[in-house]
């Protein structure tokens, strides 16, 4: 039996739900909003984890080729005092395969591949029950039905309504985004302090972390409690770094260099969803990722939004004959571990941007003796 699937939304989780039912013969509709794979910068470097973000990759056939492209000694992890002094310095053995970096557009490719994305597509709702299954209402006014509509389209998602009233709210924290090009050839001394993976930096409330990507590239974020509106009377590039190094004063020089070289700044506020976030199940529809459990981006949103797209599309090939069965299972199953993981993270950033920086030391302690 070939059902009539569409996913809305072309990042992780969308791709490898298409890129495993595809492996498995099966036809699914990939609708992305962008107009094209490179029409807006694909984000900073993802660590996939061995037994979640690896294990959706195998499952696509595609670990093998992952494991060329990835970056192991990403793995490496320093951690400063704001003097600048070195309190921990963590290196992987050469064998360490537990969680390399991938750029995401190098990923985005990688699970591209054969698939035939609609690109441009903006999907503004999703309407379940009608006579012919869900129906999918398009921006340019079109519409579509579909046997099964997956929302793998992120914290924003449009398919979120037809399952669930709840929208993310914000955490109190947020990050500000800038980067730095050629770091090795335009200040070889920044790139050593970052070393082969990340540096980060601790205070009161207030962090920074700096995390080499590929080719030089490096992604700087200044993470924050402040009100959502923090920076609402700064315009332009100069005022908002003039704004953090204020907020950053008294840290060590070659720290706040990491603000002082970094170019266009990106304001990040994180937002979540309820840990234990779920829905009463609905015929035709259902969520992956950021759509459904919103979490503190501390590496494993995407790494089980992966996963469950690959676990969904294997159990809708081994078993199509009763495809809501099948999606209803695997929603109780996708909560059950996704609301562990909403905890984790919830309290993990509690920790990270702390009164007491020692609490950020001492997880990154816990997470390395694990």
């Amino acid at each position: 039996m070939r059902h009539r699937i569409a996913v809305v939304g072309a990042g992780p989780a969308g791709l490898t739900f298409a890129r495993v039912l595809h492996r498995h013969g099966y036809p699914v509709t990939v609708l992305e909003r962008d107009p094209a794979p490179d029409a807006r910068p694909p984000g900073g470097t993802l660590d996939l984890h061995e037994g979640l973000g690896q294990l959706a990759l195998d499952k696509a056939g595609l670990l093998a080729r992952f494991q060329v492209l990835s970056r192991p000694e990403g793995q490496a992890m320093r951690i400063l005092d704001t003097a600048g002094t070195v309190l921990r310095d963590w290196q992987p053995r050469p064998d360490e395969r537990a969680n390399p970096e991938i750029d995401r557009g190098q990923l985005r490719d990688l699970l591209l591949g054969p698939l035939d994305v609609q690109w441009g597509r903006g999907v503004t709702r999703v309407a379940p029950g009608t006579r012919d299954g869900a129906l999918v209402q398009f921006a340019d006014g079109r519409q579509e039905t579909f046997d099964l509509v997956v929302g793998a389209d992120g914290a924003w998602s449009r398919i979120r309504p037809a399952l669930s009233p709840v929208t993310p709210y914000y955490t109190g924290v947020t990050s500000v985004e800038t980067s730095i090009d050629d770091i090795d050839t335009r200040r070889p001394d920044l790139g050593r302090l970052i070393g082969d993976g990340s540096v980060a930096v601790y205070g009161v409330n207030r962090s920074l972390v700096a995390q080499r990507n590929s080719g030089g590239h490096v992604k700087v974020y200044a993470k924050f409690r402040a009100p959502l509106d923090w920076h609402a009377d700064l315009t332009g590039a100069e005022a908002i770094r003039s704004s953090l190094l204020t907020m950053f004063e008294g840290w060590a020089d070659p720290v706040l260099d990491l603000l002082r070289q970094g170019s266009a700044f990106v304001h990040r506020p994180f937002y979540v969803l309820p840990v234990s976030h779920t829905w009463t199940h609905v015929r035709g529809v259902t969520l992956l990722g950021d759509a459904a459990h919103l979490m503190p981006p501390l590496g494993v949103g995407a790494n089980l939004a992966m996963l469950e797209g690959a676990e969904l599309a294997e159990s809708i090939a081994g078993d199509p004959a009763d495809l809501d069965e099948t999606v209803r299972v695997f929603e109780e199953q996708m909560w059950a571990r996704a609301s562990k993981w909403a905890k984790i993270t919830a309290d993990g950033l509690e920790r990270l941007v702390s009164p007491d920086p020692a609490e950020a030391i001492a997880l990154f302690d816990q997470v390395q003796a694990a």
